[in-house]
């Protein structure tokens, strides 16, 4: 018999994996909701749907993403704290497209050398995430993987549970023609575009380089405009779903693809979104990052957010009314276009 190779010889610790464990304990729990039932550690996240019998028809809504390599921006600035608001923001804004409520989210995080301190500051984010979502973090799973990924290296992946009661569903077959587009404003590149950003942007730049305050982005850094933290809309957006029923008959959560390719999702096959270039700002770090590709106008509104997170399809009737509520809740709302008959594109044009 060989000489004897242990777990952690192999460059796998489970007691820094237990320790992890302990570290986030206090930050999951506070996002428990009262349907959670029992704790973190087990085998399975337990959640009750009991509220479901009250629903006419009710739904599970799923949905699952990444971060994508704004994690490298993190990794580079050695801040951890805020990139699992975004793995939140990403699943979360998703499901809300159907109507949905989030109840609860689950993570996967993969690391090449698990830290106890380093987890907890990305598990602290994710509960943020989830607090500001209203959604419990009920489970989730840590990963070392020695040898296949460095050790300052980590990846991380999110899935959320929603429920909606179908008579209640938003989505394309409410759509009409003459329906406004109210455009809420993003906090800057979201989790979207940083495979090109950090090109244009980081790669070449030494560290002070990439610190050093901007007036291009308002006295902030490279690299802190793009740690800033994906927006969550969903409290403001389910507030108005439930106290102006109908108004809002479609969203589109503008991610990877930007307006273009994402607002066309919210649209039937027989109608067009018409899009008023202009009638938004356009957040500092989104500019800059334009302007350092020499992206021409198509190319942007196809790669970036340009400055709004979610475009909400709303009756006209109650564009008034929407915005007044939207506004109440803290959000910054645009009028920014409107539906008319079409194909199910996306057209622009100035305002």
């Amino acid at each position: 018999m060989g000489e004897q190779v242990t777990y952690a010889q192999a460059g796998v610790s489970t007691a820094e994996g237990a320790r992890a464990v302990d570290a986030i304990k206090g930050v999951v729990g506070a996002t428990y909701r009262p349907e959670v039932v029992g704790d973190i550690g087990g085998f399975g996240g337990l959640f009750s749907i009991a509220a479901a019998k009250e629903m006419e028809d009710p739904l599970l809504v799923s949905g699952t993403d990444g971060v994508g390599t704004k994690l490298k921006v993190a990794q580079l600035l050695g801040q951890h704290g805020t990139v699992g608001i975004d793995l939140v923001a990403m699943c979360v804004n998703d499901i809300l497209a159907t109507g949905a409520e989030p109840l609860f989210f689950l993570d996967y995080v993969a690391v090449g050398k698990l830290s106890a301190e380093a987890m907890r500051d990305i598990v602290a984010g994710i509960a943020r995430g989830c607090t500001q979502a209203g959604c419990s973090l009920i489970g989730g799973e840590m990963a070392e993987h020695p040898g296949v990924m460095d050790p300052d290296d980590y990846d991380l992946s999110g899935f959320c549970v929603g429920l909606v009661d179908r008579p209640r569903m938003i989505g394309p077959a409410n759509v009409r023609p003459g329906d406004v587009l109210l455009g809420l404003e993003s906090s800057g590149l979201h989790s979207n575009g940083y495979s090109l950003a950090r090109k244009v942007l980081v790669e070449g730049r030494d560290a002070a380089e990439l610190a050093a305050p901007l007036p291009e982005l308002d006295g902030q850094s490279v690299l802190e405009a793009l740690l800033t933290p994906t927006r969550i809309y969903v409290k403001p957006v389910l507030s108005v779903l439930r106290s102006l029923p109908g108004a809002i008959h479609s969203l589109a959560h503008i991610t990877g693809g930007g307006i273009t390719e994402n607002l066309d999702r919210a649209l039937p096959a027989d109608m067009d979104a018409q899009v008023q270039l202009g009638t938004w700002p356009v957040p500092a770090i989104v500019e800059h990052a334009c302007q350092a590709a020499s992206l021409s106008e198509e190319e942007r509104l196809k790669t970036f957010n340009m400055g709004l997170g979610m475009v909400l399809i709303v009756d006209a009737a109650a564009e008034g009314d929407v915005k007044a509520a939207l506004a109440a809740a803290g959000e910054r709302v645009h009028t920014v276009g409107r539906v008319v008959p079409g194909s199910g594109a996306v057209a622009y044009e100035r305002a």
